[in-house]
């Protein structure tokens, strides 16, 4: 778990979320008493309705579970994600140009706009790379380490 700065003092990271460690205190102890009391309270049903008593444990673990799941929607509901996600349109263009090398470079490079379904173009204009791609320069005729097909040679008769 790693503490975020100190303005932030009560957020902290953790599996690389940012959590308010108030809420997750209480998100806890949430957790704990429901899913434990539907575990308790399913155990204390089944045990006279079930043949077997390992049946009935059985089963109580299974509404155990299910209140785990409720509980988690509870502090979904009443816990609202702490982290910000900030879009900015300025992105440094030697970064953007960089990103399409590499992937120029690698086998079958960047290929054409051209050959895109519908969709895809549709979906790259609306997130801003349309332009960057077409204006891409036009892939090598041969990828490093890899051998081209020869046609086969036309006797001219």
């Amino acid at each position: 778990m790693k503490k975020h700065n100190p303005r932030h003092g009560h957020l902290a990271e953790v599996w690389g979320d940012t959590v308010d460690l108030r809420h997750l205190a209480w998100s806890i102890g949430i957790g704990l008493v429901v899913s434990l009391s539907c575990f308790l309270l399913a155990s204390h049903l089944l045990v006279d309705r079930v043949e077997s008593a390992a049946l009935a444990r059985a089963y109580a673990m299974l509404a155990g579970l299910v209140g785990c799941v409720l509980s988690g929607v509870i502090c979904g509901a009443l816990f609202p994600p702490k982290r910000e996600v900030v879009e900015d349109g300025a992105a440094d263009p030697s970064w953007r140009q960089e990103v399409l090398n590499g992937l120029a470079a690698q086998s079958g490079g960047l290929g054409s706009v051209a050959e895109l379904p519908p969709s895809v173009v549709s979906e790259m204009k609306a997130l801003h790379i349309y332009e960057l791609f077409a204006n891409a320069p036009p892939a090598r005729a041969e990828a490093p380490g890899i051998p081209q097909a020869v046609p086969p040679a036309t006797e001219e008769r």
